[in-house]
């Protein structure tokens, strides 16, 4: 750790076995590299979006669709659907958080459309340069999150585009690596192979789910997995905050990633990790409790308000062919 950031390089290790899943990609599969300094082929397990998702989970309750405790305190934004008051999604859910289409696209319930409020919450102006402190004191007041892993309202009817960037990065890595091949096959118990058809009824296959289906599994083996960590403490300084407020952002994200290594990596179905040695974090209570009394001492500054939209496609049709006519 430095004064600039906190930087961590965590051991893991699967919890059973020694074969893992890493993530996979489109077009492309398993993520494979060479790293310098590795004799063998290095691996992506886990992508820097990725883990800020998975990160930003920690502190929300998925049952009650809603934050949880200390952090329902601090300020968000709830989307609802506009005929039935349902629970959509969230500026701490959503993957581009406070500049999510459906925030942008849907409205207060006195009917100011969101584009409008996010852009009159920002204080965005015409033939002015973009005021960062200013830009950064608003998405504090709307919601914090958006401050440690970054948002960017990529709007062009508006005269800037403003992004606040990462301030917590966070990946895995696995070194000399090796691809495990199995397979396996999916049975068919009830029709017989050579059960014949009609030109009625044709004897469904496997494009459908029936009949007996093999299929290829490459999973890997690593001498190390690694999960490397960066928080840019000089970034939360830079937002132009009090020390009270800067120190909440810094301990929000030590929380999130002590609370993640508490409960375990279950990245996916074959892919559970642990760590595999101590880390140079405080326990999660202190780190709750530091958060709680931060959270009354900023109360001024972020306002602990819940910033409620409602959704609905129409509103949203009306809105994108409103942003267009601009």
């Amino acid at each position: 750790m430095t004064d600039a950031r906190t930087i961590l390089n965590v051991a893991l290790r699967p919890v059973a076995g020694s074969r893992f899943q890493p993530t996979g990609f489109p077009d492309l599969g398993a993520a494979e590299f060479d790293a310098p300094g590795q004799d063998g082929r290095s691996l992506l397990v886990e992508s820097v979006q990725s883990m800020a998702n998975r990160l930003e989970e920690q502190a929300w309750d998925a049952v009650a669709n809603a934050p949880r405790a200390p952090f329902d305190r601090l300020p968000w934004v709830r989307v609802s659907h506009a005929e039935d008051a349902r629970f959509l999604t969230s500026s701490r859910i959503e993957a581009h958080r406070l500049a999510s289409a459906y925030i942008r696209h849907g409205q207060l319930p006195d009917g100011t459309p969101g584009m409008d409020f996010l852009h009159d919450a920002l204080g965005l102006q015409p033939g002015r340069p973009l005021d960062r402190v200013q830009l950064t004191r608003a998405v504090f007041r709307l919601d914090p999150f958006s401050l440690l892993h970054g948002v960017f309202f990529a709007i062009s009817a508006w005269p800037w585009q403003p992004r606040v960037q990462r301030a917590v990065t966070a990946f895995i890595e696995a070194h000399n690596v090796r691809p495990a091949v199995s397979g396996g096959v999916k049975r068919e118990l009830v029709r017989n192979k050579n059960e014949a058809g009609t030109d009625d009824e044709p004897s469904p296959g496997a494009d459908t789910g029936y009949g007996s289906i093999p299929h290829q599994r490459i999973e890997y083996t690593a001498e190390t997995i690694l999960l490397s960590v960066v928080i840019d403490k000089q970034q939360f300084r830079s937002y132009g905050l009090s020390p009270e407020a800067t120190e909440l952002l810094h301990t929000l994200a030590q929380w999130e990633l002590r609370s993640l290594l508490n409960s375990g990596l279950r990245l996916r179905t074959a892919c559970d990790l642990i760590t595999a040695e101590t880390i140079d974090l405080p326990d999660l209570d202190e780190l709750t409790a530091r958060i709680d009394k931060l959270v009354d001492v900023t109360a001024d500054e972020h306002g602990g308000t819940t910033h409620d939209i409602t959704w609905t496609s129409a509103s949203a049709k009306t809105q994108m062919k409103r942003d267009k006519s601009k």
